[in-house]
């Protein structure tokens, strides 16, 4: 998985984060020589167990509809005070206020760097410009493939018109009349 996606994949579950009203959203890139098991911490507060367990299921679905992915391994759901969703290149980490003020990930993960949210998405949108700016030099003219078109569609045409000139009408069925023999 590139740089890019995975980076997608973290605003979309932010994204998702902010729509269920999650509170204190933080993005941490870790240092690859620090850890080598993930890319990015997406951590956030609910204000209660359900709204925990919201937050869960809506970033679960957003990654399965948008990206086809699953989570690697999700703990935590049923308690709903600390829940972590595994995706591989990203863990998400939704706390109850009270269980985060107590684990403090972001003071345990020193090294790692703290990313804005708009600064993730400001990242993408420049990433995604330039990809389609590539794709664009690549493209030959427009105008020759609406010409090639246009020829194929007369092409089209006129076949059409030579069946109907060629097909003719099947001659009428004689009615055949039944003899009764006497």
């Amino acid at each position: 998985m590139t740089k890019t996606e995975i980076r997608r994949m973290v605003t979309a579950a932010a994204a998702a984060c902010e729509e269920k009203k999650a509170t204190e959203i933080h993005v941490l890139e870790l240092d690859p020589a620090d850890s080598g098991f993930t890319d990015y911490f997406l951590i956030c507060s609910g204000t209660n167990d359900r709204q925990n367990q919201a937050i869960a299921s809506e970033i679960e679905l957003r990654m399965k509809r948008d990206f086809g992915a699953y989570a690697n391994s999700v703990e935590g759901f049923r308690q709903g005070e600390w829940i972590l969703l595994d995706y591989v290149d990203f863990v998400v980490h939704i706390f109850s206020e009270e269980k985060r003020s107590f684990y403090d990930i972001e003071r345990l993960r020193k090294t790692a760097t703290p990313v804005g949210l708009e600064e993730l998405k400001a990242s993408l949108v420049k990433k995604v410009t330039a990809a389609r700016k590539k794709q664009a030099a690549k493209k030959p003219p427009a105008k020759k493939t609406v010409a090639k078109k246009a020829v194929a569609k007369k092409t089209v045409v006129k076949k059409a018109a030579t069946k109907k000139a060629v097909v003719k009408k099947a001659p009428a069925k004689k009615a055949v009349r039944k003899v009764r023999k006497k």
